[in-house]
């Protein structure tokens, strides 16, 4: 008799979905929303690299060694260098004329293989030492504190 009666945690059946208008689900799209993938048994997710049907980047690019032309690999790499940190180092240094064998030597400069480094002072404030820079980038308000602190920039 007690055997008999339902269990108070037996569960509900899952509702059978795509199976008919008799599943308790309704027929057509069966709870599934619309039509394609997403309503096929066995869909999870799109696979990786995939773009809606879309011919993906990595097919649409040429796999030759040395092709830069999608990704552009430039072959110049920008260095800032803050103007008050040069003046310090070449304070400490004693120079007084900075160029890229220089900022090598203080170490404010990293040589990269296979890259040309470009350095480019920066100005973040006013300095009290003459520097003159031979063969590198300033920006203008860096170019315009070097000379009000009597120093000269030639490129």
């Amino acid at each position: 008799m007690i055997h008999t009666l339902p269990s108070p945690k037996q569960k509900r059946s899952a509702k059978r979905v795509g199976r008919g208008m008799g599943s308790g689900k309704g027929g057509h799209t069966s709870g599934r929303g619309g039509k394609g993938a997403t309503a096929r048994t066995g869909y999870k997710a799109p696979r990786r690299n995939f773009e809606g049907g879309q011919n993906p980047i990595s097919r649409r690019l040429p796999k030759f060694k040395g092709f830069t032309r999608g990704f552009i690999k430039s072959s110049e790499v920008n260095s800032p260098v803050k103007l008050s940190i040069l003046a310090g180092f070449a304070k400490e240094a004693k120079l007084t004329e900075v160029t890229l064998e220089n900022l090598v030597l203080l170490g404010l400069l990293k040589l990269k293989a296979h890259k040309v480094v470009m350095p480019k002072v920066l100005f973040d404030k006013d300095i009290e030492i003459a520097l003159n820079l031979k063969g590198i980038k300033t920006s203008k308000t860096a170019k315009a504190a070097i000379e009000k602190a009597g120093g000269t920039v030639e490129d």
